[in-house]
């Protein structure tokens, strides 16, 4: 037998067991998709250059465009002096290009008085329904109708038009009739626009990881979408016509705070708060696509010949849902396999 003190264990009951110890915490989260790139491209988009950097950039290009013609002046000159043939050969050349500026120059005058006509009728018709004016709505639905006339997809439209608007005894009913017959259907080809920018952005977000790829996919596709909603309601707004009209809609959005998105917007798409569970890539596609949606609702909005009154006003959850329903069931059925 061995010698010394023997050591008996009695169980305890009452104390703590291993067993009975709550899981260990999963301390490492993934920061939730705040949809950077959007962000960032709402900001480039709507910042607005400083009186500086406009002189700046005024005398670079008024000091530029000294040079060039300096330059191609004592060309032409040179050459018109050792060869003249070839001289007034580069002549004609020159001259060429400077007709095809002023055309472009041209474009782009008659493309800002497009958007100019738009912005016109939809005050004017905001001014004849608030004083219930019904001279003033025939003549902005005159207008409308002569905007539209050279549309083919509008014949319908104008011609319910043309058979309902003598039954129309005020202001507010001439124009609701208007916006159902004529603007109603641009409104649904303006919202397919909106729904195929937010899948590209979405895709190109959750697709290519490249550092600021995605800032750089979300301003184009977001600027094409501005430039073809304005060409559905009439538009065709050029190249400087539709720069201002992007920096106008992402101002506004910037100012609102619209520029933000969480888990009740996309609650539609995934059916719940489950941006957590979503890869990180995946999480910001989404989110970046649905401030995408929201850019093109604003869009709609300043766009749009008519404000909203009769028609329904589209909703930036329901665009999500159209178009992003799809890239989320696609990626889940990926994930279960």
């Amino acid at each position: 037998m061995a010698k010394g003190p023997v050591l008996i264990e009695i169980e305890d009951e009452s104390a703590p067991k291993v067993a009975d110890a709550p899981p260990v915490p999963d301390t490492v989260q993934l920061a939730t998709p705040r949809g950077e790139a959007m962000q960032m491209a709402a900001r480039v988009a709507a910042r607005k250059p400083s009186r500086l950097g406009r002189l700046f950039w005024g005398l670079a290009v008024a000091l530029l465009t000294a040079v060039l013609s300096a330059a191609a002046w004592d060309f032409v000159t040179s050459w018109i002096a050792r060869a003249p043939l070839v001289g007034w050969a580069f002549t004609g050349l020159m001259g060429a290009f400077v007709l095809t500026l002023l055309v472009v120059a041209l474009r782009e005058l008659a493309a800002l008085r497009r958007l100019t006509r738009l912005d016109g009728l939809r005050h004017d018709a905001a001014q004849a329904l608030e004083q219930n004016d019904l001279s003033g709505a025939r003549a902005v639905v005159d207008r409308l109708d002569a905007l539209y006339r050279a549309r083919p997809e509008a014949e319908w439209g104008r011609a319910r038009l043309a058979e309902l608007r003598g039954d129309q005894m005020d202001a507010e009913g001439l124009l609701g009739l208007a916006e159902d017959t004529i603007v109603g259907p641009l409104d649904r080809a303006a919202e397919r626009e909106v729904e195929a920018a937010a899948r590209q952005v979405a895709t190109v977000t959750a697709l290519v990881p490249l550092a600021l790829a995605d800032v750089a996919a979300a301003l184009t596709a977001n600027l094409r979408m501005i430039r073809r909603i304005a060409e559905v309601y009439g538009g065709r707004g050029g190249v400087v016509g539709s720069w201002r009209l992007t920096r106008a809609v992402m101002a506004h959005l910037v100012a609102t705070g619209a520029v933000a998105v969480g888990d009740d917007m996309l609650e539609p798409v995934l059916g719940g708060s489950i941006l957590g569970k979503l890869s990180r890539r995946f999480g910001e596609g989404l989110v970046n696509g649905a401030l995408t949606a929201r850019v093109g609702v604003a869009a709609i909005e300043v766009c749009r010949p008519l404000a909203f009154q009769a028609g329904e006003r589209p909703k930036a959850r329901r665009l999500v849902k159209q178009a992003l329903s799809g890239l989320f069931q696609k990626q889940r059925s990926i994930g279960e396999e």
